[in-house]
């Protein structure tokens, strides 16, 4: 824990209600480290609707972006109003978590202010942008995500990585800012809400005595659902009453629904949307046999802990930041990205109920490692040595150590740059 109290100034160009994993670990370290005494002020766009008014939430005027409906661009100029309000409340240092407005503006309310800014590099654009923009060849794509990370970190005094696959390929990229890997944890005791709804299968019209496999989060392309759709027919194979539930909504809903229907299986597939976090949620990791995933950009992959902590078996690939949640045998088990290796996992523990029974337990204790008042701890020390620095571009490496996740090195291990270089729900129509 740092050794005083500090008061920190948070950007992102996304917050809630606009529901992904930057939302979702924005809130929890903000919980978190205001249970730890220490202040923290979130800027973020403004919402047409659904937004929540929340203390220490200013909310900036923002546009809609074109072909992704659910999110929004703060304006620049309106952030950089709020300057002389901010330098009112002296900040110790300012926490970016997008590399958009919230990026810009955040550096440079930063060097006004004359404190440190630090960043969660929170994504992996580098596979993103092939999926979204079109006819621009992949590998030049890839190498403007590559270059322009780079650029990016250059500016700021540490870096914040919420996995060690995501470290490492920073580190390939030829970034040198100090890095940190702090994971987002779980808000244990506000996830585990008692179900508000006794009987999932009746609400959503699920057969009685189906076997459910559950994803949970957005539709999206790099989330390779579409595995999860494809290595249906293999599974239904030794256990026809099978159904897969995706809630979540996203651009890929109806290529989805499409190819659900192109393999025949759109009676197994069902669609529930947005799930609220204040019951609903939970109870569909409660009455899922098994949590499936297999997403190949996810800086870490807090879906599965959520499950896990539910008693959730979770049948999953370990690529990017999912290799740090998972440990095979520890309420999961690992597959390849193989279509007859994934199937053969679920189908074993669909199988086996005392494989699943004794998953389900490790599963609970195993979240329970990952609380988020330990992780928001080792931001708070990481907060405490960049301010203490005395320098607002860049925290000494003497200084900086870097609190591991679960697999690799210990607490506190230094990591140096390298030297060199809510909807009802419907079957698939």
């Amino acid at each position: 824990m740092a050794s005083r109290t500090m008061n920190i100034l948070m950007l992102s160009d996304v917050y809630f209600p606009r529901i992904n994993g930057v939302s979702t670990s924005i809130a929890s370290f903000r919980d978190a480290l205001q249970r730890l005494d220490h202040s923290v002020t979130l800027i973020c766009p403004g919402y047409p609707v659904g937004q929540v008014d929340e203390p220490d939430v200013l909310r900036v005027s923002s546009r809609g972006v074109p072909g992704s409906p659910e999110d929004r661009m703060m304006h620049y100029r309106e952030v950089m109003r709020l300057a002389p309000r901010l330098a009112e409340e002296h900040f110790d240092l300012v926490h970016i978590h997008t590399p958009f407005v919230a990026h810009y503006t955040g550096v440079a309310l930063a060097g006004r202010l004359g404190i440190p800014a630090l960043a969660t590099y929170h994504t992996l654009f580098e596979e993103y942008l092939p999926l979204y923009v079109r006819g621009v060849p992949s590998r030049w794509l890839r190498f403007l995500a590559r270059r322009f990370s780079v650029w990016q970190c250059r500016r700021l005094a540490a870096l914040v990585a919420p996995s060690n696959a995501m470290h490492d390929t920073l580190l390939r990229y030829g970034v040198k800012t100090p890095m940190a890997i702090i994971p987002t944890g779980l808000a244990l005791e506000r996830f585990r809400l008692p179900v508000e709804d006794a009987d999932f299968r009746d609400r959503y019209h699920l057969p009685k005595k189906a076997r459910l496999l559950l994803f949970v989060g957005r539709l999206a392309f790099e989330k390779n659902i579409a595995f999860l759709i494809d290595l249906l027919p293999r599974v239904l194979a030794e256990h026809p009453n099978t159904r897969l539930i995706i809630t979540g909504e996203g651009p890929a809903r109806a290529a989805l629904a499409r190819r659900a229907r192109q393999i025949g299986m759109e009676y197994a597939v069902y669609f529930l949307g947005y799930l609220g976090r204040n019951g609903p949620l939970q109870a569909a990791y409660r009455a899922a046999d098994a949590f499936i995933f297999a997403s190949r950009t996810e800086t870490q992959g807090l879906v599965l802990l959520e499950a896990m902590a539910l008693g959730t078996p979770v049948v999953s690939t370990a690529i990017m930041g999912t290799r740090d949640v998972l440990l095979d045998g520890e309420g999961c088990l690992i597959a390849e990205e193989d279509l007859d290796d994934f199937a053969a996992k679920v189908s074993q523990l669909l199988g086996d109920e005392a494989l699943r029974s004794e998953l389900a337990q490790r599963a609970v204790t195993y979240a329970a490692s990952w609380h988020e008042d330990t992780k928001a701890a080792e931001l708070a020390g990481l907060y405490a040595r960049a301010a203490g620095s005395g320098n607002a571009r860049a925290v000494p490496l003497a200084t900086l150590t870097a609190c591991s996740t679960q697999q690799t090195v210990s607490s506190a291990t230094e990591v140096l740059p390298p030297e060199a270089n809510e909807k009802e729900q419907t079957p698939v129509m």
